[in-house]
């Protein structure tokens, strides 16, 4: 990577913080109560690398062959720790394949792949071998021992059909079912904010997630106490979102510059 690349990962990063701080300031609340997912999406590993050195730590990559090309890069010794989230559509035959590289998926929008993350967490415990050993994998464990993975259920807040996510009525009986299930973890709850030029309706997509959480706590469902995150906002909207009660904000394009295209990429 060339010197005015990384200089300028650096410099954005440390804008895009600047951002979260000063809405976190303007709507009440303490900056160091949102913190900054990296969309690291098309990213080739040395970019991914030099925004680790940067003070980074928590990145998402929305694609399960990318997290799996860019995965041994950031696993070899040296490397600063970090937090790799899974924030795409998980389809199911991807499962193995991203729980390799992942330490949380965001996603999870049915039952279904919940318990398919669930099974297969189970039987990964059982042959964790060298991995585990080196600090490669997706588990953690409860109080308990139990290896876990960590997971956000997400919401179509929006309720736009493009948009993936349980609808935000079935939202408290899934986050109940996932909350049930040995093997995950629920941390919180992830949604994609309304695609629109009028900022009070990104914001009721926003506020209608926090407010599924007030809701999803209240209720005092085994599983779910632990579920106070608020995974929403991205380099266009994240001043909305931190006024709406975002815990963490996903930006990729405000860091790492546009994306190629299609064409420009070679595709």
């Amino acid at each position: 990577m060339d010197e005015d690349r990384r200089t300028r990962i650096e410099a954005n990063a440390a804008a895009v913080r600047r951002r979260i701080a000063a809405a976190a300031s303007a709507a009440g609340r303490d900056p160091h109560e949102v913190s900054l997912l990296l969309a690291v999406k098309t990213q080739p590993a040395e970019d991914i690398l030099a925004a680790l050195r940067a003070g980074a730590h928590l990145l998402g990559h929305n694609r399960a062959q990318e997290l799996a090309a860019t995965g041994p890069a950031l696993a070899v010794p040296g490397v600063p720790a970090h937090e790799m989230h899974f924030i795409g559509h998980l389809q199911g035959n991807k499962v193995n394949q991203v729980l390799r590289w992942a330490t949380c998926v965001q996603t999870v929008d049915s039952l279904r792949l919940a318990q398919r993350l669930d099974q297969a967490v189970a039987r990964a415990a059982g042959s964790a071998g060298a991995d585990a050993a080196a600090g490669v994998g997706t588990t953690a464990a409860d109080g308990g021992g139990t290896p876990v993975l960590d997971v956000f259920v997400q919401v179509n807040t929006s309720g736009e059909p493009t948009k993936a996510g349980t609808h935000p009525d079935e939202a408290p009986e899934l986050t109940a079912a996932v909350g049930a299930l040995p093997h995950l973890r629920l941390r919180g709850f992830m949604t994609v904010g309304a695609h629109s030029d009028d900022d009070g309706v990104v914001r009721e997509s926003y506020e209608r997630l926090a407010a599924l959480r007030g809701q999803v706590l209240a209720s005092g469902a085994p599983g779910t106490a632990g579920a106070t995150e608020l995974s929403m906002g991205m380099s266009g909207d994240l001043e909305i979102a931190v006024a709406a009660g975002a815990t963490m904000v996903r930006v990729g394009t405000a860091v790492f510059g546009a994306r190629p295209t299609p064409e420009a990429a070679g595709a």
